[in-house]
């Protein structure tokens, strides 16, 4: 019989040689993270739009010879020009100084206010989600309690018991401001809690803290990542209100919101003094939102390719 030759036969699917092959390189979670939130266009723009407001914030007082505080009244109501880049105000003070001055007073209360939050909000969450039953009703009603006080008229108490200041601005801010963080962490631990390693660290011999400080707390960091990122704009805005309203900072401090709150009724002859504050309150807020948006997408695991 004729012999056929193997050059008429052609391989269908995977050699066996190359069946165990691993086709792309293994990535951690975290990389896995970083290279989708790369991708997102929107998301780095804001991410680099949030570091030069940052190092403004940080260096931008020292790129001008004048103070903040200082008041100059022979050159007040100045236009912007290149002796003052971004005018003056009523009292002579220049607009730029006091702008990056605010930057960091902002910028400031937000991540404070954010920070606080976290850790009240995860340690109360956490606690209310792993113990269940009694102790979590018990905290959670506490929790609705307090978030169904007015926010305004709490923040009004506070001001008039302790006085306006930088500390009483973030303390009304946190003082409800954590319940939507426990809220968040105490559904990802209600979920977590009944998985296979957690009943395996149980059953080692594992104490509550232990459990929740090394598998429900890092298992729960996406949706705490994404809502402390939204929580920092907010915290910024919540001051620039409070400050538009007069229940903000004292003089001679300076913040974005006292700044709007001064250029207000000058906005019809004078429009800088308002227009520099609020073009950075909301770049600043549209910069913290677009990257908390933008880590939501890549944190989702449904979202992965």
């Amino acid at each position: 019989m004729m012999q056929i030759s193997k050059d008429k036969f052609q391989l269908v699917g995977t050699k066996i040689s190359e069946a165990e092959k691993i086709s792309k390189p293994s990535l951690s979670f975290w990389k896995d993270v970083f290279i989708r939130f790369r991708k997102n266009k929107l998301a780095m723009f804001g991410l680099v739009l949030l570091a030069i407001l940052i190092f403004m914030a940080i260096f931008g007082p020292y790129m001008t010879e004048y103070d903040y505080a200082t008041n100059d009244l022979t050159n007040k109501n100045q236009e912007p020009s290149s002796e003052h880049w971004f005018g003056t105000d009523d009292l002579g003070r220049d607009v730029f100084a006091r702008t990056w001055e605010g930057a960091r007073i902002s910028i400031f209360i937000g991540v404070a206010a954010a920070l606080i939050d976290l850790f009240i909000g995860v340690l109360w969450g956490g606690i209310s989600g792993y113990k269940g039953g009694r102790t979590d009703e018990m905290m959670m009603r506490f929790a609705d309690v307090l978030y169904g006080v007015p926010y305004l008229l709490l923040v009004i108490l506070l001001m008039v018991v302790l006085g306006q200041g930088l500390g009483t601005m973030i303390l009304a801010m946190t003082i409800t401001g954590w319940i939507n963080m426990a809220r968040i962490v105490r559904g990802q631990v209600l979920s977590l809690k009944s998985q296979e390693y957690v009943l395996a660290a149980k059953t080692l011999g594992a104490n509550t803290s232990r459990i929740m400080a090394k598998h429900l707390i890092p298992n729960s960091m996406a949706p705490i990542l994404v809502t402390m990122t939204l929580t920092i704009p907010n915290a910024i805005f919540t001051e620039a209100f409070l400050s538009f309203i007069g229940l903000g900072l004292t003089p001679p401090l300076a913040s974005w919101g006292t700044m709007a709150n001064d250029g207000l009724p000058a906005i019809r002859y004078y429009p800088w003094r308002l227009f520099f504050p609020a073009i950075f309150i909301s770049l600043t807020i549209f910069a913290f939102n677009v990257v908390g948006d933008g880590l939501r997408d890549a944190l989702d695991p449904r979202l992965r390719k």
